[in-house]
Formats: structure tokens, C-alpha cells, sequence
């Protein structure tokens, strides 16, 4: 696809680090399995995974966690 970004490149399979934020709460998740700019490096995350990034996201906070690092593991 063409990248919506920079409007030069266009995306293949690779990974990206996602960092999610809310109040005093940051998660950061590494290689996460995206379409990436050849160009720029944008990363585009599909609707499944994303959902699996926001639950995960969400059990820390729920659970106290005010930083988290992790890797991305498929289901």
C-alpha cells in the first residue's frame, strides 16, 4: 500500500515498537508485526493486532503497572 505518511513510499511486512500512553500509565510493546514505509518508517498495525495491543494495554494499567516494556507475542 502507499504509505498515508509521507506519501512517497510503500509499506511491506516488518515490526515496529508501539508506545501507548494514558494518564501516568506508558506501555511499550517491541516488534510488533506491521506494514512499514520503505521510505519514512511509518508503521501500520492491523485491526486485529491493535485490539491485542489495547487489552494488553489495558490489564497492566488495570493492574497498577505505571511502566511497562515487552516483546509482542503472537497468539
Amino acid at each position: 500500500m502507499k504509505c498515508v505518511a509521507c506519501k512517497e513510499g510503500t509499506t511491506q511486512p516488518g515490526f515496529i515498537t508501539v508506545t501507548l500512553e494514558r494518564d501516568m500509565a506508558t506501555i511499550v510493546v517491541k516488534r510488533v508485526p506491521a506494514e512499514v514505509c520503505t521510505n519514512c518508517g511509518e508503521g501500520y498495525v492491523d485491526g486485529v493486532i491493535s485490539a491485542r495491543l489495547l487489552k494488553t494495554a489495558e490489564e497492566a494499567i488495570n493492574g497498577g503497572v505505571q511502566v511497562d516494556v515487552r516483546q509482542y507475542i503472537a497468539a
